[in-house]
């Protein structure tokens, strides 16, 4: 029997996210003379082969240089794996999971939404804070009896596997300024009674979000806050006093030992220089709102005054003023190979200069806050963790010794455990090569939590809000094959990978071919192109360690094709071989060349190139061209709705502000009519025809499928997934492989 296994179609009606370039514009001096480390920085951060020193690079690649010298492992873990105290709840390691990541919430209080968070339980966390999304689940006017057990049940399943939970609890309000005290009294009413029915529900630990745009944060803020109250920007007491009072309800409420954490924006800045670009103040001057955001010495104090009435511990977050997802995953200022620091508003930090200049800003988003939590961590005397891509496995040594040098008491971890759920178990084990590493894409997030259950997905764990949904797998577990069987996976790609790696783990003798004399597919070339920030070196390996560990047979250097598959006799054949490029319709001339994606990076493309495609592929390439001084076209025939449709809508916003603001441009919907002498002519949607300057065209179109194999072959059980049936993206390819791994 035939099956294909078909990708739903994602993000149809989302384009472009906002093209709104600030006025500043991306950097526009650098140094004259870079020091060797920077270059050599600068190099890595612009992607493979690049050269360095005169003038190969943009000034935007040389502001913020990377060095990727910091992923050493000779550390045994032990201040990692050491306890840490948050009042009185006690873990043995410092990785805590924090409150985000999930919206299984809204199919209801389901075996899903148990085992969504028993499962970190299982795989070694011990401080588990959930989503406030719960609170009215559990703990509202509409809860019910079963809701309230539906809680404890949480609470026992995760506490058999040593784990304690907390509950993340935050208002979002109107203005402060318009509140009255009555308004400002029942919301902190609110916050202690809520703190009250999760302690009986057996709940060991609250946080208080007043970061990002949440009411504590609003009242905090000079940005926000205009009141001239006890609750106003007179004092630093005033500011705080609405969270300190929260603290103290919740602590008069649920007792001594029912631990208090605030959630903060330990550092602020503003990210979007066009966004209420002048704020009227108390005595009536008009400043810019950059000079109102929250200093590192503002957010110490209130530290202070918060540890005075009774937090346990800090949660301490980056504080753009606009940019939502870069407040808890700000690793994405990274995700732009040669213009690391993008701010997705078409301008760029200076991280030797913004923040105070407090960032860690040299490794990729890794352990940015650190030295900003110690800080901290001098000036009270309470706990002290952070968010953003903090990592163990990912860097060993560099984690492991800010833990040692007393940086920061505990890690708060979120994507990496989303990932694997048994992280923390497979790194206490000494097995960091067995962990699946995050990949930083931000497929994960999309923007409300009613998107992100509809859409959100992991580009590593084809699991993620898609398991007992009608949409993915009925269970975690791998079902056992009732009958194990033979099965050839044709193709080492992602796709390849993935489904041959389940299949052997449920029993069945597997045999993987790959034509290339290595694995990987398009992984190796993706790395190339973006950059090391993305972690794809590590996903290949981490595949093939997979490969390894379940007992796949990997022949390489095999191109399969129907006398083989007959002679070897497999009862099921997976077809992974990646698609075909479909016919551009465009020629060259030897005066303006064509390249494709292979070869585009060993080229000589002369200054200017016009890229002819418009998916994922295609930006990345206009990205490292552009990079390296090449003025860049896009030209496609697709729908600007199109474009960059393949990555997450946040890699997608900054890619288009950055490449925008640096001078691309794009003309979708339509076609190169003709080739000339240093330029082509495009016909446009609007019924024009344009000259575009142009010294070589890279032929960036979309892939075809390419399934033509399995029609020359006579197996019962045939299945076609990744590219090869219907191209899109790593990630579907690896939920497609996952999918037929578990169905053979």
């Amino acid at each position: 029997m035939k099956k294909e296994f078909s990708r739903r179609q994602f993000f149809a009606g989302v384009g472009v996210a906002g093209i709104a370039a600030a006025g500043a514009g991306l950097a526009g001096c650098a140094p004259s003379a870079a020091p060797a480390a920077a270059e050599k920085g600068a190099a890595a951060s612009a992607g493979a082969g690049a050269e360095v020193g005169g003038s190969e690079l943009i000034a935007a690649a040389s502001l913020n240089p990377q060095d990727y010298d910091y992923r050493q492992n000779t550390t045994d873990f032990k201040t990692l794996f050491s306890p840490v105290k948050i009042g009185t709840v006690e873990t043995s390691h410092r990785m805590v999971k924090s409150a985000a990541g999930s919206a299984t919430y809204l199919g209801g209080l389901t075996d899903e939404l148990l085992e969504y968070y028993v499962n970190f339980a299982k795989g070694g966390v011990e401080l588990i804070w959930v989503e406030g999304e719960l609170i009215p689940l559990l703990t509202g006017e509409k809860a019910t009896a079963e809701a309230a057990a539906f809680g404890k049940k949480l609470v026992e399943e995760c506490g058999k596997h040593g784990a304690q939970l907390g509950v993340q609890w935050a208002a979002m309000a109107p203005a402060v300024e318009k509140m009255t005290l009555e308004d400002i009294a029942k919301v902190q009413d609110t916050c202690a009674s809520v703190a009250k029915a999760f302690q009986a529900l057996g709940f060991k630990a609250f946080e208080i979000n007043a970061a990002g745009f949440n009411i504590g944060e609003h009242f905090l803020s000079r940005f926000h806050n205009t009141r001239t109250d006890n609750y106003g920007i007179v004092s630093l007491e005033n500011r705080a006093r609405f969270v300190t009072e929260c603290i103290q309800k919740v602590k008069s409420a649920c007792g001594s030992d029912f631990a208090v954490q605030i959630l903060m924006d330990c550092i602020e800045e503003n990210d979007n220089l066009t966004n209420n670009a002048t704020l009227m103040t108390l005595d009536g001057d008009v400043t810019a709102p950059h000079s109102l955001a929250t200093t590192l010495e503002e957010g110490i104090a209130f530290a202070q005054l918060f540890e005075a009435a009774g937090c346990d511990s800090l949660h301490l977050r980056l504080g753009p003023l606009d940019n939502h997802p870069c407040q808890f995953g700000s690793d994405l200022y990274f995700i732009l190979s040669g213009i690391e620091g993008a701010t997705g508003y078409g301008t760029q930090w200076d991280f030797s200069r913004h923040w105070q200049g407090q960032l860690i800003g040299d490794h990729s988003g890794a352990g940015m806050l650190l030295d900003v939590v110690k800080r901290y961590k001098d000036a009270v005397g309470i706990p002290c963790g952070t968010v953003t891509y903090m990592d163990p496995a990912h860097a060993p040594d560099f984690f492991e010794q800010a833990l040692a040098d007393g940086k920061v008491d505990f890690y708060l971890m979120n994507r990496p455990f989303t990932v694997d759920s048994e992280y923390v178990n497979k790194l206490r084990d000494g097995r960091a090569d067995e962990i699946a590493p995050c990949t930083r894409c931000l497929h994960c997030h999309i923007g409300s939590n009613e998107m992100n259950r509809a859409m959100g997905y992991c580009r590593v764990n084809a699991l993620t809000q898609r398991v007992m949904t009608e949409q993915g797998p009925a269970t975690y577990e791998l079902q056992p094959a009732s009958s194990p069987k033979k099965v050839m996976v044709i193709g080492g790609g992602p796709a390849g990978m993935e489904a041959a790696r389940i299949a052997a783990a449920r029993g069945h003798e597997v045999m993987l071919c790959e034509k290339k004399g290595a694995l990987g597919g398009k992984l190796a070339f993706a790395s190339m192109v973006k950059g090391p920030h993305e972690n794809l070196d590590d996903l290949k390996a981490y595949l093939e360690k997979q490969l390894e560990l379940s007992g796949v047979k990997v022949v390489l250097d095999k191109e399969v094709d129907a006398a083989f598959v007959a002679s070897e006799a497999p009862d099921a054949v997976i077809l992974a071989v990646g698609g075909q490029s479909e016919d551009a319709g465009v020629s060259g001339t030897d005066r303006v060349p064509t390249v494709d994606f292979d070869s585009f990076m060993n080229a000589e493309l002369g200054d200017n190139v016009v890229v002819y495609g418009s998916n994922a592929q295609a930006f990345d390439c206009a990205l490292w061209c552009t990079v390296r001084k090449k003025h860049v076209t896009i030209v496609t025939p697709r729908a600007n709705k199109e474009l960059d449709m393949q990555q997450s809508q946040h890699a997608k916003r900054f890619m288009t502000t950055s490449l925008y603001a640096l001078g691309v441009s794009t003309l979708p919907g339509s076609t190169i009519k003709s080739v000339g002498d240093g330029e082509v002519v495009v016909a446009t949607e609007w019924g024009t025809e344009q000259a575009v300057p142009c010294d070589t065209i890279v032929i960036g179109s979309d892939l075809q499928a390419n399934k033509s194999l399995l029609d020359e072959i006579s197996v019962a059980e045939k299945y076609a997934i990744g590219d090869c049936n219907e191209p899109y993206n790593i990630a579907l390819a690896i939920r497609a492989g996952n999918d037929v791994g578990r169905a053979v």
